[in-house]
């Protein structure tokens, strides 16, 4: 049956080509369309991660829900000690301090309410990679009175690398403290609303300026992000009993998290109309075939072949086209890939960013394999009906198409 089956497929080479050229093209168009949104995933991803969020934080439990009406009491007293219990952490690049504080910048001439961050800057360069700096410089460990701004604060200030701005602030006591800085450089992040009010100077300087030696968070940089649950994990057996909330970047990153599931939805309905569109269109080719093979029916089922046997042939003869295209599907789409990746495809700035990127095409697994079977399942699905109404041919009636 495998035999002649094999011999069928191959004794009109037009119809059984397209009937090829169809399951290869919607094997191809998944695994182009899969590999698009992969390359999505990632690059949104590694932008939220290294604009500022890290793949770890660790806050003072209860900081999340209640820091934001007092964070002076969700402070991490000794910082110092949770480094170094997470610096041995498998994956674990680097660990960095943060005081958040928010207050009025001043140019002289206007005010403007600002969220800031006291950072590490030379342990933040490592992190950052995902951030742009439109003007100036990065800001650096020796700059003691150094800012960077980000860009919308820049516009609505009118403020340049070198010009001054003085922060007012309130202490966790109460009392209003001011410090002038030296603007050195505008920053860009993947977050729009962030830069239109984010502001970033030296640990030592907020330190200062909130009469505090303690800081709100630490983030962890690991070397993969793949490892990011696994140094989870570990975070929180070392901190959770001692009184730290241990996150993952992706428990923090709402925006991430939403729109990975807005894509698979739609690469799940995507993957269901390419489905239905090859069924269609292998279920016409098939169709026309056995119309044109009733005699050949005919007459196996005159010499004895059994009814279903017939429908086992028919159904069999397609899913070897299933394969046969399938694996060409395949070859064809990695080979597409590679050249849309090799070009890139140029993107526009996601809603609420200004960052454009470019798009590639990844080659994953699951894509080549979900493509692969797709085309199967199309012509063995295609083969159904037709192969049913092949089988229950009246003999008498099949053999005039001989004639």
């Amino acid at each position: 049956m495998f035999k002649l089956a094999f011999r069928n497929i191959f004794r009109n080479r037009s119809r059984t080509a397209l009937t090829l050229a169809a399951i290869i093209s919607g094997v191809t168009a998944i695994i182009v369309s899969g590999g698009f949104v992969e390359d999505t995933f990632v690059q949104l991803r590694e932008s939220t991660i290294h604009s500022r969020l890290g793949h770890i934080q660790v806050f003072r439990q209860g900081y999340l829900d209640y820091g934001q009406r007092d964070p002076s009491r969700y402070l991490i007293g000794q910082p110092k000690q949770v480094v170094d219990l997470l610096k041995p952490i498998p994956h674990v690049k680097e660990v960095m301090a943060r005081l958040n504080f928010s207050g009025l910048a001043n140019n002289g001439q206007a005010d403007l309410p600002i969220i800031g961050e006291g950072v590490e800057p030379n342990k933040e360069a490592l992190l950052g990679t995902a951030t742009t700096l439109v003007a100036g410089r990065a800001l650096a460990d020796t700059d003691a009175f150094g800012v960077a701004i980000g860009e919308g604060v820049a516009t609505a200030l009118q403020l340049n690398p070198g010009s001054y701005i003085t922060l007012m602030i309130n202490t966790p006591e109460g009392a209003l403290n001011t410090l002038e800085f030296q603007v050195v450089g505008i920053f860009r992040t993947f977050s729009k609303d962030y830069d239109d009010r984010a502001i970033r100077i030296p640990l030592a300087a907020a330190q200062e300026l909130l009469y505090t030696p303690s800081v709100h968070s630490l983030i962890v940089l690991l070397d993969d992000t793949t490892a990011t649950d696994q140094a989870t994990q570990s975070a929180k057996e070392l901190l959770e009993k001692q009184g730290y909330s241990v996150k993952p970047w992706h428990e923090l990153a709402d925006f991430y998290s939403k729109t990975v599931a807005l894509y698979k939805r739609q690469f799940g309905a995507l993957q269901f109309i390419i489905l239905v569109m090859l069924v269609l269109s292998v279920a016409s080719t098939i169709n026309m075939a056995i119309f044109e093979r009733t005699g050949e029916f005919g007459t196996l089922l005159a010499v004895g072949l059994r009814r279903r046997e017939i429908f086992k042939l028919v159904l069999l003869e397609n899913t070897l086209l299933g394969c046969v295209g399938g694996l060409l599907g395949v070859v064809v789409g990695v080979m597409l890939a590679g050249i849309i990746s090799g070009i890139g495809i140029p993107m526009p700035p996601p809603p609420g960013s200004n960052i454009g990127y470019v798009a590639h095409i990844r080659i994953v697994p699951w894509a080549l394999i979900a493509a692969a079977i797709i085309g199967l399942l199309a012509a063995i699905v295609a083969a159904i009906l037709p192969g049913r109404r092949a089988s229950q041919l009246l003999v008498v009636e099949a053999l005039r198409h001989n004639i």
